[in-house]
């Protein structure tokens, strides 16, 4: 079939779904990525996947400003023509849904997180399960990454119980992230935060747990990765980071292509958000067997097993942070181990990346199956030179 997939960046799809596209193509499907064309655009096109741009904002709030959005993509899908869309992050969920289901195409998101919107609440929350409930009617299914998200969908009506499917999260490919010895850094831990430099990925109480920290373990280090500047109206301005780094709190490392050298040489993994999916950094971190400290909230809870791979806190608590990240330190380099291998165990049964592909495998082939049957035809005659075949609308 021919796929389109919509997404709020190339860079999404080049690092969490390099293994379903790579899968997809492998199965004879025609992809094509409906995505704002950014460094990462050529490495989707050198997997076989073709990009077609899409101007979006991913920064705004805008009801307004979004209502272009929705005729961009439908504009799109009406030239492109595919059988089946997948869509992935919130904006492309929803108007990629409304666009699909005015153009009677089947529709496949994947809620991988709720943002901002739903975090505040007001208006604006309201407003966006309106569009959510539209957005997804008609879709075949839904994929949904932990059972909180199932549970707030069905419990507004957003949702019917026959279109939900459970994913766990993006999955990860455990090669690409193999076990790894832990570091040798004798009494000083090393800790990790892996996110975009967001308050709403807990980057503020991280800092402030790392300055209640600091003067108790002097030779404890704090890095960061990730990228700053972010389009999201809860980014963290570089001024804030600058004087967190002159102050002696963190070290920031800036943006990488690849993360693996740099989870290698962390004790511990942390990642105090507000909401996930289910936080592809975390998976990661598991793989590679480092134990993880991540806040008791929806996706995060879903990888950390309280006292066997990790430990929880609370969240927007830098005190419950530093208590957690306190007891890591002071759990030993053995102990720490142990919960890294613990996770590691625990990502080969659940989240390997071939559990996530052979579900999206099993609906494709569930729609391709009733488009067989709905349309029981004979095949259509070649078409003239110069006009393309009619397409068939898939029930």
């Amino acid at each position: 079939m021919r796929l389109l997939l919509t997404v709020n960046s190339a860079f999404n799809l080049v690092n969490f779904r390099t293994g379903l596209i790579r899968a997809l193509i492998g199965d004879g499907h025609r992809l094509v990525a409906l995505v704002p064309r950014d460094s990462y655009a050529p490495m989707l096109e050198a997997m076989g996947c073709r990009v077609v741009h899409l101007e979006m904002d991913n920064k705004g709030l805008s009801p307004v400003r979004d209502a272009g959005l929705l005729v961009r993509i439908r504009r799109a899908l009406r030239h492109e023509r595919p059988d089946v869309v997948l869509g992935f992050t919130i904006k492309n969920n929803i108007y990629g849904g409304l666009a699909a289901r005015n153009l009677g195409i089947p529709f496949l998101p994947n809620v991988t997180g709720l943002g901002t919107a739903f975090l505040r609440g007001g208006w604006l929350a309201h407003l966006v399960e309106r569009l959510y409930g539209s957005a997804f009617a008609s879709a075949p299914v839904v994929f949904f990454q932990n059972l909180d998200d199932v549970a707030l969908f069905r419990g507004r009506g957003l949702v019917r119980p026959d279109q939900v499917r459970l994913l766990p999260g993006s999955g990860i490919d455990i090669d690409r992230f193999p076990q790894t010895a832990m570091p040798q850094n004798g009494a000083a831990t090393t800790f990790l935060l892996i996110a975009r430099m967001l308050r709403d990925k807990g980057v503020v109480e991280y800092a402030d747990a790392a300055r209640v920290l600091r003067p108790r373990y002097p030779e404890a280090r704090f890095r960061m990765l990730g990228p700053l500047g972010v389009a999201n109206r809860t980014a963290i301005g570089a001024r804030v980071l600058r004087e967190w780094v002159a102050e002696g709190i963190v070290d920031y490392l800036g943006t990488v292509d690849d993360v693996v050298p740099h989870i290698a040489a962390a004790d511990c993994v942390v990642l105090p958000s507000y909401r996930e999916g289910v936080p592809r950094t975390l998976l990661e971190a598991a793989a590679m067997a480092r134990p993880i400290v991540a806040t008791d909230v929806p996706g995060c809870r879903e990888v950390v097993e309280q006292g066997v791979n990790g430990l929880r806190c609370h969240a927007r608590d830098a005190g419950d942070l530093a208590r957690a990240m306190r007891q890591m330190i002071e759990a030993g380099p053995e102990a720490r181990r142990d919960m890294g291998l613990a996770g590691r165990r625990r990502i080969e049964t659940l989240y390997d990346e071939r559990i996530v592909i052979e579900r999206y495998r099993d609906e494709l082939a569930s729609l391709a199956q009733s488009r067989a049957v709905a349309f029981d035809l004979p095949p259509e005659p070649p078409a003239a030179a110069g006009h393309p075949p009619r397409r068939r609308r898939i029930s």
